[in-house]
């Protein structure tokens, strides 16, 4: 039984030379990852990537990639208690390339895989960057156009 369960988005775009970009924002604790956070009652896993991609990025024009959920699990402590955290996190695209950061976040970048394979923070979320790409490779949605991964 998990304690937190949060939600959020391996987001990237397309950008004007047909590379995949991936968005990856710092946190004001130091750390680099993709855009999550807990789901509020009554929310789907759904309803939270996009309404904490809008409330952490500011871009609302967010498409989920059928077929793509990842889970991963750990454990922290909240003042004296430890915590099970579970994050689900969805693949979604934007054509969005500005970012409004909320007051949770001191900066931001659209990487290249292999820039945001450095700069993530965490081994969990180095490997959902990992699926996400194999996803996107081998996935019949991405053969129709012309993107280099």
């Amino acid at each position: 039984m998990y304690d937190e369960i949060s939600a959020g988005a391996v987001l990237y775009l397309v950008d004007e030379n047909s590379e995949i970009m991936y968005l990856t924002l710092n946190y004001n604790y130091g750390h680099w990852d993709f855009p999550k956070g807990n789901m509020e009652i009554g929310e789907t896993e759904i309803d939270t990537v996009f309404r904490e991609v809008s409330e952490e990025t500011g871009i609302k024009d967010v498409q989920i990639i059928n077929g793509f959920r990842q889970q991963i699990s750990y454990k922290y402590r909240k003042k004296s208690k430890l915590v099970n955290k579970a994050v689900i996190y969805y693949l979604a695209e934007t054509k969005s390339k500005k970012v409004v950061l909320s007051f949770e976040h001191i900066n931001f970048e659209w990487q290249t895989f292999e820039q945001a394979l450095q700069k993530l923070s965490f081994e969990n979320s180095k490997r959902v960057l990992k699926m996400s790409k194999e996803f996107l490779v081998t996935t019949e949605n991405m053969k129709r156009s012309p993107i280099k991964s």
